[in-house]
């Protein structure tokens, strides 16, 4: 039976104790099973356990504190899951001391990532928080010991936050790990128009696809978020549209390769761009996020065009990782050096004063002194504005980690002197005396400034002047630094206000449909919600009939199959018990 549940729940690894059994160990320990009574004090009748029982929590009333690591996707993630919890009644709080629960969004490119991810999870333990884990890292190795016992909701199937919180809540053990498909196919994730709430009202992150087509040797992403897997191009404009109706003024677009977008549904980037840009209102702006260098090679004369238009930054992040050809054969990327240069050259003479961005990787296994020269000499002849440098760090699982390594004080010194390279030199003193127009959308990590920035996408720091916030200005540039310049607004420059509507107020939720705002809070006369009257062990066979309005789509006879399956096996289970006794 407990093989046949699986088949069935599909996306459900384990719905358990804190104990986490899998399905084959239950099987092998059901004569130790007992009916559980609550032990009561026979003269109050006043419960002695130190929590009250899970069937007298009420979900959708507690603080929540939501903790993002990593890219601007796995950001649009928290973003979304924060949205949903918001509207469904939960109050997502800035203070984690003050939270009933703790969601965790991890990132799994680098050691140190994981390291913030695993010691934020001992924190809440010893604050006795209940948590819930989301995010590439659980997604990718979900039986890491110190993931034992919590619940964990998938990369794809973060429109189900609110079913995981109200579990984790009540003391069970949630994991949803599967995919999201149609007629087989896999899709680029939840859907678009769920509610969400930003961390910039004024900047929409909207994810194009999900995965990618390379196999690098270094990656532990391709484990969590897998193969390329694209919205569809009305999708995404649909998705644009509602954005700018929020009063957005500024959307960036993100995945783990955009330049592979639509290869999997018969279409590709620039199609797609041109379709944006016709919906972008005056005086808003369209960011393109991270290519590789092959998918953007057959594209260059179309995608020239698209970042020439006024209404989209002059800006593309390319990540190199190395300038040798061997390091690059093997890291498996899938270009050469040449290819790189070909893509930088071409964007550089059709689409003047453009931005290019790069990654490079100092010390990847067999990275000689004479690769790691060639690397410095392609910093040095494009003196990249914006370069991020990583040390690299072997993943767990990635074939990388099992090729011969560079000694650590090695990397260490290679990073050191890219670094030290990369800052003995100013990209942006040349531009000091310049009139531009910028975009402000942020305010500085100082708070002294605002954040703006130009055709480029450089950074311009101008005055903390409310009045400037999500608008389009003129200033003079009278200074720079190596991250930035700093501008004064012409007092006789026109300020053109780029969103359509008044934005959304910081931590108000976006997206709520007419049909959510007619619904009730805080879970009452949801379809089959569980209800405190229900016995807990029915109460987990009916969770998941829980149906949120963006989730109303199709699933009921999934829905009810699944719960009937987990309320025989539960049943089973129970009974089998009480006749070892």
């Amino acid at each position: 039976m407990p093989a046949a549940c699986e088949s069935v729940l599909e996306d459900i690894e384990d719905i358990v104790s804190a104990e986490d059994l899998k399905p084959h160990d239950r099987q092998f320990v059901r004569k130790n099973v007992f009916p559980k009574v609550r032990k009561r004090n026979s003269q109050k009748n006043v419960q002695t356990d130190d929590e009250p029982p899970s069937d007298s929590i009420i979900p959708g009333v507690q603080k929540i504190w939501i903790r993002t690591w990593g890219c601007s996707h796995n950001n649009s993630d928290g973003e979304y899951m924060a949205g949903q919890l918001a509207a469904y009644g939960y109050k997502i709080t800035d203070d984690s001391a003050e939270a009933d629960l703790w969601l965790l969004n991890s990132c799994t490119v680098k050691n140190p990532a994981e390291d913030h991810f695993r010691n934020s999870i001992k924190k809440a333990q010893e604050g006795k928080k209940k948590v819930v884990l989301a995010g590439c890292v659980p997604q990718a190795q979900p039986r890491q010991e110190y993931l034992k016992g919590l619940s964990i909701i998938g990369v794809q199937q973060i429109d189900r936050v609110v079913e995981v919180v109200e579990e984790t809540i009540k003391g069970h053990s949630v994991r949803l790990l599967g995919q999201k498909k149609d007629n087989g196919k896999r899709l680029g994730g939840a859907r678009l128009d769920l509610p969400k709430i930003r961390k910039n009202p004024l900047i929409e992150i909207i994810s194009i696809n999900t995965g990618c087509l390379n196999a690098c040797t270094y990656c532990k992403t391709k484990h969590a978020r897998g193969d390329l897997a694209s919205y569809p191009i009305e999708e995404l404009v649909d998705r644009a549209k509602q954005s700018f109706q929020e009063g957005v003024c500024e959307i960036w677009l993100t995945s783990e390769d955009t330049g592979a977008y639509g290869r999997d549904i018969g279409t590709d980037l620039p199609t797609l761009l041109w379709k944006l840009v016709e919906v972008i209102p005056e005086g808003a702006m369209l960011r393109l996020g991270m290519t590789n260098p092959p998918y953007i090679l057959e594209h260059l004369e179309e995608m020239a065009k698209i970042l020439n238009h006024p209404r989209v930054y002059a800006f593309l992040h390319i990540p190199v990782q190395s300038a040798s050809d061997s390091v690059l054969m093997d890291m498996k990327r899938e270009y050469c050096v040449a290819d790189f240069k070909e893509v930088v050259d071409f964007l550089k003479e059709k689409v003047p004063g453009i931005t290019i961005a790069t990654d490079i990787i100092c010390g990847f296994p067999g990275e000689t002194d004479e690769d790691f020269l060639e690397t410095m000499k392609l910093v040095e002849l494009y003196r990249f504005p914006s370069l991020f440098i990583n040390q690299f760090y072997p993943r767990p699982g990635t074939p990388a980690a099992k090729m011969p390594q560079v000694p650590a004080s090695v990397k260490k010194q290679r990073t050191k002197d890219l670094s030290q390279l990369f800052h003995s030199y100013n990209p942006y003193d040349h531009k000091v005396g310049e009139r531009q127009r910028v975009l402000v959308t942020e305010e500085s990590f100082d708070s002294n400034y605002y954040v703006a920035h130009n055709p480029f996408y450089e950074q311009v720091l101008v005055p903390k002047d409310p009045v400037l916030m999500g608008k389009m200005v003129e200033v003079n540039i009278y200074e720079a630094g190596k991250h930035f310049m700093k501008g004064q607004p012409v007092s006789d420059a026109r300020v053109h206000t780029a969103s359509i509507t008044r934005p959304l107020a910081k931590g108000e939720v976006s997206g709520l449909t007419e049909e959510f705002r007619r619904a009730p809070q805080n879970g009452t006369n949801w379809k089959a919600r569980p209800s405190a009257e229900i016995p807990v062990k029915t109460q987990l066979s009916s969770w998941m009939a829980l149906q949120l309005p963006w989730q109303q789509e199709g699933d009921g006879l999934k829905i009810l199959s699944v719960s009937l399956a987990l309320l025989a096996v539960l049943v089973m289970f129970y009974y089998g018990g009480m006749k070892t006794e």
